[in-house]
């Protein structure tokens, strides 16, 4: 897959693996991941799909309907990804924290959804359900951060409840930051995720 990586100054700082939302590249969440962690070494992925030449983690079949086998497949695809990124850079896979926005928060959680500890904590902005009716990992040691918007007319409010309670309900410690805003990630939301990465892997 088509990426980015810099090192970071804290080699025992988590590796923050960073997942673009529709449209973007590898590069797009590089100021994010400085934002939250910026002693950590970062991990940019683009997506190998393409919908009307905007980059993509996996097809959908309609706005906010998901092509599920689709998406299946591709969470297999960026996982076995991230594992052979781990050697080539000498990383410590158990050490990934992933930072998703829409489509590719989607894709992180789905990553959660699919893969026992497939990230030490997963910071997700203005994630959906990536799939229902499965049967979840154990979450209880992954810390989760979900940024949401009361008028998100892509993630509701109930989708991003029933995100948080399925998380929960696998155990996962869910952080649920809300703002009075739409589908675009605010400074506020930033700085809220920071506060959240701080207090759960900083010294």
């Amino acid at each position: 897959m088509k990426h980015v990586f810099r090192q970071g100054s804290d080699p025992n700082a988590p590796v923050m693996i960073l997942f673009h939302g529709t449209g973007g590249t590898e590069h797009d969440l590089l100021p994010l991941a400085q934002s939250i962690a910026p002693t950590s070494s970062v991990l940019g992925i683009r997506g190998n799909v393409s919908e009307n030449g905007m980059n993509r983690y996996f097809r959908r079949l309609a706005e906010g309907v998901f092509d599920e086998e689709d998406l299946i497949l591709r969470t297999q695809e960026v996982k076995d990804f991230l594992d052979l990124a781990a050697a080539d850079y000498a990383l410590d896979r158990r050490n990934f924290v992933a930072i998703g926005y829409s489509n590719g928060a989607n894709i992180a959680g789905s990553l959660l959804f699919h893969v026992q500890d497939v990230f030490r904590g997963a910071i997700l902005h203005h994630p959906m359900v990536p799939l229902r009716g499965l049967q979840l990992p154990d979450l209880s040691a992954i810390p989760c951060f979900i940024g949401a918007g009361r008028n998100d007319p892509l993630c509701t409010p109930q989708e991003t409840e029933e995100l948080e309670g399925l998380l929960s309900g696998a155990g996962a410690p869910v952080t649920l930051h809300w703002e009075n805003a739409g589908h675009q990630l605010t400074k506020t939301e930033v700085a809220a995720a920071a506060v959240w990465y701080n207090s759960n892997f900083a010294g």
